[in-house]
């Protein structure tokens, strides 16, 4: 039993060591995120852009608070993102006169102007679509798949985030219902 004591005073030192070192090396959550989340997620607000559009425009993301948003990340080159675009563009006709915004950002760093352009004008969207020519807006989202959609609330809190596709239209449906339904 005395060897065992001996051993006692070392293990609480080393203890007591570990942690003052962590309270000591431990940085405040500001100083790491500067004070933002660390990456877009439910329960957050939507971080804030801008964007231009193929017509000239610039589209901010603040512009549209007050009426839910679909916040869509896509290429051309991804075809779950083009699989999913004509049922956003069907959701986009049935609800924007109640105050629903589609926006899709194209991932322009990974992809080329000319080619949304094409894919736009082939389909025949009508929603707004932004272009990211330097990955930015991707790089604020965190946007690691395409295609990422985020479902933004009246209030421009992210209610839910999907990560691949292509969305079913039941799916986009069921999320526009529920943010249509909440008091502006």
């Amino acid at each position: 039993m005395a060897r065992r004591d001996r051993w006692y005073p070392l293990v609480l030192l080393v203890l007591l060591a570990g942690s003052a070192w962590t309270a000591a090396s431990a940085v405040p959550a500001a100083e790491v995120t500067a004070g933002r989340i660390p990456s877009p997620r439910a329960g957050f607000l939507a971080p804030d852009f801008h964007v231009g559009t193929l017509q000239g425009e610039v589209l901010t993301l603040s512009d549209l608070r007050g009426g839910p948003v679909i916040l869509n990340f896509w290429a051309t080159w991804c075809p779950p993102c083009r699989a999913e675009m004509p049922a956003l563009e069907r959701v986009h006709r049935q609800h924007k006169a109640a105050g629903l915004a589609i926006v899709a950002v194209n991932a322009t760093s990974q992809d080329s102007v000319s080619a949304a352009t094409g894919f736009l004008e082939a389909l025949g969207l009508t929603f707004p679509v932004g272009m990211d020519p330097t990955g930015e807006v991707q790089r604020l989202y965190q946007v690691r798949a395409l295609p990422t959609t985020f479902f933004v609330d009246r209030r421009g809190e992210i209610r839910e985030v999907v990560i691949g596709g292509p969305l079913a239209e039941a799916h986009l449906q069921a999320m526009v219902t529920e943010l249509m339904a909440e008091l502006p």
